[in-house]
């Protein structure tokens, strides 16, 4: 049985997230996937406008923790969710495209507020199947 695309894990008070591709960017958007669901179910977003989001760092791990602390930064001062992404990795740099819509209170049912990644659990690793997976514990 193939692994889920994104997933959640408990980890102490706080929320493990984990996303799994055939390639590095695939891994990346399926974690930020992760991400939107501790908040919602990402399928319940509608996808009526697109962020940029770009960040770079010295190795795969901190480009996770960089990305997910972008995209954590853009839903709370944009008060955003999003639904789906897009992303692109040249060497130590990510350009990504985040669709998304404004939080609708009643309809998202937001869970719990992210208030950013963490350096614990930060992994990105190829698997035994060779996908590539990208985790950490994200502070909720």
């Amino acid at each position: 049985m193939e692994a889920a695309a994104f997933e959640t894990f408990e980890h102490d008070a706080d929320i493990g997230v984990r996303g799994r591709g055939r390639t590095l960017a695939e891994a990346f958007a399926n974690a930020a996937l992760a991400l939107t669901s501790v908040v919602t179910d990402p399928a319940g977003v509608r996808q009526e406008l697109a962020v940029e989001v770009g960040c770079a760092a010295d190795s795969e791990e901190a480009l996770l923790f960089e990305w997910l602390n972008a995209l954590v930064f853009e839903m709370a001062t944009r008060w955003l969710l999003f639904g789906r992404y897009e992303v692109a990795i040249e060497g130590t740099r990510l350009q990504a495209r985040a669709f998304g819509e404004a939080v609708d209170p009643v309809r998202h049912a937001p869970a719990v507020e992210v208030k950013g990644a963490t350096w614990t659990g930060l992994r990105v690793r190829r698997d035994t199947d060779g996908r590539w997976v990208a985790e950490c514990v994200v502070d909720v």
